[in-house]
């Protein structure tokens, strides 16, 4: 076996898993000053399949330090949930 074909496998493999990961995105939500606690709990359960407890914490989240990540993944993934939670007149981004 040719040990330096087995370090470039190695490498190439390194690199697609790298690739892979650059391509993850967070759909963070921002406070604002109309939107109640209700309201944000209900649609991050609706909208990102979050359980009650989940979505109330990232409320308690962003209206004390002003944002959270709500959900990270591909942007694929993420781009519907961004339309419909501003929709919702959530303050909502994709970085």
């Amino acid at each position: 076996m040719n040990p330096y074909f087995g370090n470039k496998e190695k490498e190439q493999s390194q690199e697609n898993v790298l690739e892979q990961e650059s391509h993850i995105f967070d759909l963070v939500l921002y406070n604002d000053d109309f939107n109640t606690f209700d309201w944000v709990i209900e649609s991050l359960v609706e909208v990102c399949k979050h359980e009650s407890l989940q979505a109330e914490q990232c409320a308690f989240i962003v209206h004390f330090k002003g944002k959270c990540t709500v959900k990270s993944s591909d942007f694929e993934t993420l781009e519907p949930m961004h339309r419909e939670l501003s929709n919702r007149n959530l303050t909502v981004e994709i970085e």
